[in-house]
Parts: structure tokens; sequence; C-alpha cells
């Protein structure tokens, strides 16, 4: 069990912690989600297309094609994808919210990354937060802010019933299956909108979502290809380029179903 504990100076303050090296922590992630201004970046790189959470449509970076499977994560740890979904930035660090709503910085405490030497302290000599931290926590502040604008998105895209489910193979450990649980664009349901509409997909910044899903589909061959190469034992090759944000699967019968489990502080590929 993963044990979150509040960022606080009676618990931490003779401990210290390290930026991470290695994104072995999102090793098992086949999806992550996504906010807004991170779509049009991840699109580029990697497939997009959506989940239902609580029948609530999350927009997502598909990073694999079989349960616990993150491709762009090497075997070493290091990342070979053109860009790093802003939930990988933070950690060994977590948002947590007080009995008011307030945000509050949690620590995975169990990680490797807190040490008693070697590392960057909690907290100054004054006993305040450290300025480091403070930066962590407004970033995964914005964050969650920014998933407040992307539920408006994917509402107005439920509601004008712009999602089909989105079904490709995946060669698995017993055989060709079909990924389920994921959704995409259904582009001949958007040809068919009215002006009115189409008006309000434009208003409510939908749009640019639509558009960047409909690109990223063509990275589902490059998923293929990067799985083909693992499985053949082909040395992971890092591509060039990833760059900061500014700002359980479960196996049924021939299927493979989707579901979900800051300043960059780790090094980049």
């Amino acid at each position: 069990m993963i044990n979150v504990q509040v960022v606080q100076k009676e618990r931490h303050a003779d401990l210290m912690w390290q930026r991470f090296g290695s994104y072995e922590h999102a090793a098992a992630d086949a999806v992550v989600h996504l906010v807004l201004p991170e779509i049009s970046r991840a699109c580029l790189a990697m497939p997009v297309g959506f989940i239902m959470v609580r029948e609530n449509l999350v927009p997502v970076a598909v990073q694999g094609l079989e349960p616990g499977q993150n491709l762009f994560v090497a075997e070493d740890g290091s990342w070979l994808g053109d860009y790093i979904p802003a939930a990988y930035r933070s950690h060994p660090f977590a948002l947590g919210a007080t009995r008011d709503g307030e945000p509050i910085l949690c620590v995975l405490e169990d990680s490797d990354l807190l040490v008693k030497a070697g590392g960057e302290p909690f907290f100054d000599e004054q006993g305040e937060r450290a300025p480091c931290l403070t930066q962590v926590l407004e970033f995964m502040v914005e964050v969650v802010n920014h998933r407040k604008a992307t539920r408006r998105v994917c509402s107005v895209l439920q509601k004008h019933r712009l999602i089909e489910p989105w079904q490709f193979k995946c060669e698995t450990e017993v055989g060709i299956q079909y990924a389920e649980g994921l959704f995409r664009i259904n582009k001949a349901a958007l040809e068919k909108l009215g002006t009115s509409e189409f008006d309000e997909l434009r208003r409510t910044g939908a749009l640019p979502v639509i558009y960047c899903q409909l690109l990223s589909v063509q990275h589902v061959a490059k998923l293929h290809r990067m799985a083909q190469e693992r499985k053949a034992g082909t040395p992971d090759q890092p591509l060039a380029g990833a760059e900061d944000l500014d700002l359980e699967f479960l196996n049924s019968g021939g299927t493979v179903s989707f579901g979900l489990h800051a300043p960059t502080l780790g090094t980049q590929a």
C-alpha cells in the first residue's frame, strides 16, 4: 500500500529529498491523465484518447498496448518519448487537500528519494517550506486547476455524442487481443453537427482537443513498432527533445481493458 504523508516539520524537518533520475514510477502506466494545456504537445508524441472515470470523460495519453506496460519508459528507467506528461513531473510528491478543500503538499514516504543526507531540505533554517517545494506545490495546484477546464470540454464532447469506442489490435503474451475501454472522436458525428453545436465547441475550447486527438492517431503505429522492438530485445532508443511543461488494467476474454490505477524534478531523456 502506498504510504502518502503530508509534508510537515514534525515529520520531515530532519529529512531531505532527491530529484528523481528514473521514470520507473511511470513504467506500469499504459495510460496517464492529461490536462488541456499539454494535449497539443502530447498529441505530437503519442496517441491521445479518452477513458471513462465515474461516467466522466477524461483525456489520456496512450503509452502501451498491454496491461502494466509503458513503452516510453526504457528498461533503465529513462524516458523514450518527445513529451513527458505533467502527471509524472512532481514525483515523489503528491497533492492532497485539507477538510476545507485547501491544497496541501504530500510526499510518498516509502520512496528511496527521501534521504538523511545528500539531498534538498524540506524546510529552510526558519522552519518554512523550502522555496523549491513551494514551486512544486504551485505546479501541482495549477495542474489541478486545469482539470476543471478539461472537464468542461469533455462534458461538451459527451453532450454532443462526439466520442466512440476505440479498438485496435494488441499483441500480448496470449496472442492478438483488442484494446477495450478507450474512446476517440467520432468523425462522422462531428461532420453532422449543426452551426450552433459547432459554435459551442469553439466557445468552450473543445475544437483543439478534437483535432489534436484525431492527429494523434498516427502514433498508434509507433506504439506497435516500439512494442515489437522491445519484444525482440532491440535496445531502447531515446527520442530527442523531451521538454518541460510550463506551467488496472484487467484482462477479460479477448480484450485488454483500459482503466486507471512541476517543474520537472527529475532528469530528462
